[in-house]
This record gives C-alpha cells, structure tokens and sequence, in this order.
C-alpha cells in the first residue's frame, strides 16, 4: 500500500523559471540570435513569398538612442517579426541620416581651437567618422532591444551609391524646371549660418515689445487730405510689428481694399486706423480725446506715399488680401527682404525695392544705416530710442507671442531674403495632392494634415550654405554667370558620385565633371565654378525611396508602409512625397502610421530642465527589453505616449501573469509528446472544446490587431485570455486532471492536447513582442516534427483551428458562465463566513422552478468541474439562502456528503471502499491501481 500518495499525483516539472530576471536573460537570447544568424534565415526561408517592405526612416546619427526612438524601432519590430511568420517576406533594411548641422557642430567642436583651420575635406572626414561612430553605438542599442534586421548591410546617406541616386533624382527635377535659383526671404538661423526649410522650423513662445509706429504721409496722390481741409503733413499711417528690427527694410505699408479706414483725429495729428482697430489702438497709445473725421476703403490710399521715420527715403502705400483685423492697426508694415508674404505682396509692385537689412552673421548690415553692426536684440532697443527721440512711436507693450525657432539650436529664426536653391513644389503640387488620397493614412486625420501642408506651400528651400552634405551639383558659367542644366553633364556628375562618392566635388577639378568638348549653351564659353552650397537634408533622407528601395535587389518600390513620428508630416512623409512625385510622378508609399511623443507620468515633455527623462539602456537594466516592448505595446502610440515607475511596475506585473501561464502550461507537459500524445480535437472533453472556442476567437482578434498595427488591442487581449479564461478558469479547472488522472491516461492526454495547442499558439502570438521570453519559451517546450525547433520566429503563425462551435454551443456556455458567476458569490459569502475554506468543501443545491428545471438539469454534470466542488443537486425547491433574480434560481452551499479524499481532497461516499486504500475515492484508486 502507497503511504504517500503526493508522489502519485502528475506534479508540474518544468525548467522554465517562475522569474523572468530579463536584463540577466535578455543578453544570452540576443547572443543567440547573432550566432545563429537569425534575420538571415529568416529571410531565406521567406524567399519566395510576397514582399512587404517597411522602409525605415533613418533616425540621426548623432548620439545615443533615447525612448522615442526606441518607441519608434520597436514599433517597427512588430510588424517585420508578424510579417515574416504570416505568410510574408519582409525583409528590414535599417538606415541612418548621416549629413547636416548637428554631426558638423559636434565635429567642430571636437576640433577644438584648430576648428577655424580646418579645410573642407578636413573637416568633412571628421564628420563622417563621428557618424560611423554613433551609427555603430546605435546598431548595439537597437539589437539588445531585441529588433532584428539587416544591420550588416545598412543604408546610409553618406554611401557612395545613395548620394548618386540622389543626384540622379535632383538632375531630373533640375532638367524638368523644378529646381531653381532665385531671391527670396528664407527662414535664416544665424547662429547655425544656414538657411532653412519650414520643416525645420519650431513654435515657441517668445517674448517682445510690440510696437505702434507713425508714418508721416508725403505724397497724397494729388490733394487728397487737402480737399478734406486736412494738411498731408498732419497724417501719419499707424504701422503695428513685433520684430522692431525689420523697420530700417520697410519699403511699403499695406491696406486691405476690404475694409474700411477711419481717420482719426488727436489734436493736430490725423491718424490712419482700420476702423475695427481704432478704439484699442487709441487704447494702447493713452489717448481718450480723439475724433473720427472721415472714414474711407482702403483702396483709396493705394499709390500714396510716407517717409520713413528715420531714413531719407519713401515707402508706398499698397493693397492686399492678407491683411487681418485679429491684432495691430491693418496698416501691415511691409519689409520684403524679411518676410515671405511681404515678398510676395510686393512682386505686383514693380517700383518697390527691396532691402535686407541683416547679414550672414545676424547682425545688422549698412542698409541699417546708423544701425550698422548691431545685433537684433541691441538693434531692437536702439531703433525703440530712436524712434521715441524723434516722436515716430504711437505706442508700444510687451507681449508674448509664438515665433519661429531653429529645431537644432532652439534659437529664434530671422526671415532674411537671399539666393537660395528651390523646389518649386507648386509646379507639381496638384499631382502631389491627388497622390495624397491614393495613401492609406493612421491615423486617418495624417491625410487632413499632409494635405494642408502641401496645398499651403509653394517652394521648398534645398540649399544650406555648410560644409557636411551632399553638395548641390551645379556649375556656373564665369563669363555669363549663369548656372548650367545639362544633362550630360548631370549624368557624368552621378558617375563620378558613384565611383568617388559626393567627396569628390571638393576634392576633384571642374574638368573631371565635364563632358568631352563642353562648353556653355549661352555664351560658348568653357569657364565654369563650382556652387559651394550643399543639400537640405531632408533632400537627402526624402531621395531614400529610391536610393534604397530602387537599388536593393531584396526591397522593392514603393513602400507598403512608412511609420515615425507625427512631426514627419512636415519632415519625412512630406519629402519623399515630393521628391517622389517630381522624379516619378507618384507616391513612394501605400501606408503612413505615425506615433505620438513619450511624455512622463504627467503628460509632461521629457526635458533637462524637469530632470524626466527616461533613457533606454536604465529601462533594460533594472526591468529588461521585453518590458519595454510590452510598454510599447500596451500604448495606444498614436497619441503621446506616458511613461513612468509606476506604469512599469504594472507591466511588470502582467507580464508575471502572461509568463506564469506558460510555465504553468510547460510544467503539465513536460511529459508530453505532441507527436505521439495529442489527442484528436474531435475527441476532446466539452470544456476542452470551450477553451479551443476561446483560442480561436483569440487568434482571429490578433490576427486583426496585428494587421491593423492596434499592438494595444493585442495587449489587452493576450491579458484577458491568460488572466481571465486560462489562469482564473480553465487552467485552474483542469489541473485536477492533470494532476490526479492516469499519466498517460485518454482524460489527462486530452486536456494535453489543448493546453499544448494554448501555449504553442500563444508562443507564436506573443513573439513579435515579446521576443526574448517567446524565444526562451520556444527552447523548452515540446515541438512537433513538422515545428521549426530553432527559433519561434522561423516559425508560421497559426490560423484557426477547424473545429466549429455552433450557437447552441456558445449559448450553452455563456449561461454556464452566468451560473458559475452567481454560485462564485454565494461560495465566497460562506468562505467569508468561514463555514467553508476550500471550494471542495461544498455540495451546491441549485433551487429551481419547473419553467428552468430541465435547463439546470442539463448542466448538472459539467458544473462540479466548473465550480471545483465536491458535489451539485438540481432540485424543483424555493430556497431563500441565496436568490439570483436574473437567473430565477436559488442556491444552497451545504457541506458534502462522504469524506475527502486524501489525493485529490474532493469529498466523496467512494472514500474507504477500497481496503488497500482507505483514504481515497475511487477514483484514485482506480488511478493508482492502474
């Protein structure tokens, strides 16, 4: 006779720990997955499928990856992982933007005192070993996040054969008339002496004085204030700026032909107001006494002249529509060498000139006259005192406002009118915006926003006046000083790239880029310069579509899916769209996802300032990868997203629950082979047939989630499924006949079965996201023959099981549930009571009238099981213990009858039947026995 009958029971064994210890574990799988080549296997065993191709947006190498950029790789190891195990090939080619200011600032500081001494080469070299450098420190951090990819054979936008794509692409635009030379204001950072584009321009709110300036009037277009009885001198046209500096360029005043302007008199000066604007002007300058003597259309004005306030010169009086009555006086002060509009405005009028008044340096120049040499914020306060001294100043207040600022050095722009290099995206600007509706955008406002920002612009500034980019590929004539569109030329040029890379335009003559015999088509000339100018790089990084997807015989174009940070609309997304449609004609991709920003706890920005940053690299040390990556997922990544201690305290916790249901799962079948063992799904016990129900509406949820890039539907989901149906239900359920049926019994083998199909499904399921603990999972569990058993992603993910389950069925169970859900409550009030402790320590009467009766009957079987109790009566009674209204049943929790069973601790009359085994059921006797 057995006289410890623990030894009999199936106990759980498994070598799969209970603690994930991931920032110890993590390293080894990530080892792992380098030696055994893993992206490479991965490829060749997709190699005949479809393609999708996730073209990566080449984040900057510049310094360490922070959690933005960790948020966005991640992102993109989704879907490449859940591509290539549905049925895709989808290879991932990770890039980096390696040209522009910042990489140039650094290697110049790096230079130190010599920096001054540096030739272009010089300094060129030293910026594209900065670049490799962190292009390599990177590599590691993306790979021990767990993202796989082709990352021995990157694209970078300083290899030889991307920077002639590039120029390819700027030829073709060149020789279509896209790209032209032309003056024109230009956002202009003089800190980092550079033009630049719109998309590198930042909101921020600025401070300023806000000033109300006095023009007098000089010619009034034949007596017009005369006839009023009015003298011209006595008139002044009230300007309103922010950028006090500008007013040494003002050239021009403008009205709106719209509206109406009154003229106000205060004293023995007349001023000329808009009418919506006079009583907060009047405000603004102290003055409570004044009189409105004529109100007239602006038009009426228009061909007048003023003097300027402290210049000898005169400005005229213009119309236009872009004259608002939210702010100022509607008389716009008009400086077309510092304003886009302004520019614009005044190309209808011929005889205005136009002055810039700021150099390179972003001091003011000799335009500025006496206020040569002076930088903005000193020339700001000596024009304020100047114009106080000479009585030009109506009024003046200090405001806060929004204004341009440098994304790189976060200092306030200037607009500055120079020769700049343009796109003129007008040109193909309605092909663009049909394009645009042709892309499936997530979220769907991307395609709001994209198109405004397209329909809104009209050139695109490319050139930067630096060292470290892509050089713009042009020769001038110095005889005529034309520059030259040839495209023989061009074509020799993107030769010359290819073998030399762009290095070879400082380092090679003029003659080395010319075709045999070339001279100039003006002036039959053959003396050429080269421009000095390189490329905007968001030219370099919006040519990567087909520098990339062209040039690499494993990628094709355009691109199923793009997918960075909303702040792409204006940067990324945006130029590949417009280099794409001007070089082909039409968009380079056929989805666009973005994501939000990570932000704290609070919602706030991560910043110096607030000492809330969060970097990677501590995330992986203190609570591994896989948890970021469940932070990742469990995000709805669209809108900011908010980390924190806390948030990852409670990823952390359910990740202990998802990785406890594998290990519970793996320890009950360690015994199990599922090529000899499974049972057939037709032959499987009702419960069994319910939790295959749940497994399936599992995987047809994430199969949809996954496709529909939702990964914060798959969270929610896989955390439902393992808490709620396997681990406070299912599992629990049946880990009495896993535990205390016959080993190799057709009742534990059965339950088996669907446990090994629950983690082998779930194992595939939570592999692009999980990839460290699917992978450790993967390498201890039982596999099939026909089962990749070397890595889980070079593995199929699974489709649905062919097993129906009609209504009837789920009906069936959804009122089972609505059972279980009732009597929980009346065993937890008793449990409460303490009048039970375990559950096996109840008998359940179920109290029932005739109508439900047979219905109760019908379940009276299963519910033990369900409930884990010893025993259930249905009975036709009214009962008062526990009523549930909603069901129309009572409930009576009893003690049950016989006596507990020493191995399974079920009460049952068996017990003491047997003689060898006095303190079993039959049940285990029979087990033993067996």
């Amino acid at each position: 006779m057995c006289k410890n009958y623990d030894e009999t029971l199936n106990l759980p064994k498994t070598k799969f720990a209970m603690r994930g210890n991931l920032p110890q574990r993590e390293p080894a799988v990530f080892e792992d997955f380098e030696k055994k080549k893993l992206y490479e296997k991965l490829m060749e065993k997709n190699k005949d499928k479809e393609l999708y191709i996730l073209h990566d947006g080449p984040p900057y190498a510049n310094g360490d990856i922070h959690l933005g950029t960790a948020l966005n790789k991640v992102l993109k190891d989704f879907i490449i992982k859940q591509k290539n195990m549905s049925g895709f090939c989808a290879p991932f080619v990770p890039g980096w933007d390696t040209h522009g200011l910042p990489i140039e600032l650094k290697a110049l500081k790096s230079a130190g005192k010599d920096k001054n001494k540096l030739t272009a080469m010089q300094l060129r070299n030293l910026c594209k070993e900065y670049a490799k450098k962190y292009i390599e420190i990177q590599k590691k951090q993306f790979k021990s996040l767990g993202v796989i990819g082709d990352f021995d054979n990157p694209y970078l936008t300083f290899n030889k054969d991307f920077e002639a794509k590039q120029i390819e692409v700027f030829g073709e635009m060149l020789k279509k008339g896209y790209i032209y030379k032309g003056l024109k204001p230009v956002y202009y950072c003089s800190k980092c002496s550079t033009a630049l584009a719109e998309s590198e321009i930042e909101y921020e709110n600025d401070s300023c004085c806000s000033i109300y300036v006095k023009f007098r009037v000089s010619d009034d277009c034949g007596g017009f204030f005369n006839k009023l009885g009015i003298k011209k001198e006595n008139v002044y046209f009230v300007i309103w700026t922010t950028t006090t500096w500008t007013l040494p360029a003002n050239v021009a005043i403008c009205l709106s032909p719209k509206f109406t302007y009154d003229i106000v008199k205060n004293n023995e000066e007349y001023y000329i107001i808009v009418k919506e604007l006079v009583e907060n002007c009047m405000k603004e300058a102290n003055i409570n006494d004044y009189e409105i003597v004529a109100s007239f259309s602006g038009s009426k004005f228009e061909n007048m002249k003023v003097k300027h306030p402290f210049i000898e010169r005169e400005s005229l009086i213009i119309l236009g529509d872009y004259v608002t009555l939210e702010s100022g006086t509607g008389c716009v002060h008009i400086a077309p060498g510092h304003g886009i509009e302004d520019f614009e405005i005044c190309k209808k009028y011929k005889e205005i000139p136009m002055k810039v008044v700021i150099g390179e340096d972003g001091k003011l120049n000799e335009e500025a006259y006496e206020f040569n040499g002076l930088d903005v914020e000193t020339g700001n306060k000596k024009i304020f005192e100047k114009l106080k001294e000479i009585n030009a100043l109506f009024a003046s207040k200090e405001i806060e406002h929004k204004y341009p600022h440098c994304w790189r050095c976060k200092e306030p722009i200037l607009f500055r009118a120079t020769k700049q290099w343009f796109c003129s995206v007008e040109e193909f600007k309605d092909v663009a915006l049909d394009e645009v509706k042709k892309v499936n955008w997530i979220p769907a406002w991307g395609e709001t926003r994209i198109n405004n920002m397209i329909k809104d612009r009209s050139d695109w500034c490319i050139s930067r006046q630096r060292v470290w980019g892509v050089p713009i590929p042009i020769l001038y004539c110095t005889s005529c000083k034309d520059y030259i569109v040839d495209e023989k030329l061009i074509k020799n040029i993107v030769e010359m790239f290819k073998i030399y890379g762009s290095d070879c335009w400082f380092e090679k003559k003029i003659e080395d880029f010319l075709p045999e015999n070339f001279s100039c088509k003006k002036c039959g000339k053959a003396s050429f310069k080269k421009e000095t100018d390189i490329m905007d790089v968001w030219f370099d990084s919006g040519c990567s579509h087909v520098a990339v997807l062209e040039t690499n015989e494993n990628l094709k174009w355009p691109a199923d899916l793009y997918l960075e940070g909303a702040d792409q609309y204006r940067g990324w997304f945006q130029s590949s769209l417009l280099t794409s449609v001007a070089f082909k004609g039409k968009t380079p991709y056929k989805n666009i996802c973005t994501h939000g920003w990570v932000v704290d706890g609070e919602g706030r920005k991560m910043s110096k300032s607030l000492a809330n940053g969060v970097k990677p690299e501590k995330i992986l040390s203190q609570y591994g990868a896989d948890i970021l990556r469940l932070w990742v997922a469990s995000s709805d990544y669209h809108s900011d997203i908010r980390i924190s201690e806390n948030i990852l305290k409670q990823l952390t916790e359910v990740y202990r629950k998802i990785r406890n249901t594998a290990r519970f799962i793996l320890g009950n079948i360690n015994d199990f082979n599922p090529d000899k063992d499974m049972v057939s799904l037709d032959e499987v016990e009702e419960i069994d047939r319910w939790a295959l129900m749940k497994l399936n509406e599992l995987i047809e949820k994430v199969a949809k989630a996954y496709d529909e890039f939702k990964f914060f539907n798959i969270y929610h989901i896989l955390h439902n499924f393992c808490v709620i149906y396997m681990s406070n239900f299912y599992l629990d359920v049946i880990k009495d006949r896993l535990y205390c049926e016959t080993k190799d019994g057709e009742k534990r083998r059965k339950a088996q079965t669907v446990i090994y199909l629950i983690l082998d499904v779930l194992t595939r399921i939570i592999a692009p996201i999980l990839a460290f603990t699917s992978e450790e999972i993967w390498s201890v569990m039982p596999h099939r023959e026909k089962d990749n058993k070397e890595s889980v992603f070079l593995n199929e993910m699974y489709p649905k099981f062919n097993i129906t389950f009609d209504e009837k069925f789920k009906e069936k169970w959804k009122k089972i549930f609505e059972i279980k859900s009732v009597i929980t409550k009346a065993l937890e009030e008793k449990r409460k009571n303490k009048e039970i402790g375990s559950s096996l320590e109840a008998k359940i009467n179920i109290c029932c009238n005739e109508k439900n009766y047979e219905e109760m009957v019908s379940f009276k079987d299963i519910l033990p099981t369900i409930l884990i109790v010893s025993e259930v009566n249905v009975m036709k009674k009214e009962s008062n213990e526990f009523y549930f209204k909603e069901l129309e049943i009572g409930v009576e929790v009893e003690k049950p009858t016989g006596e507990k069973c020493e191995r399974c601790w079920s009460y049952s009359n068996s017990v003491g039947e047997n003689e060898k085994h006095k303190t079993l059921c039959k049940r285990c006797c029979d087990v033993i026995e067996n």
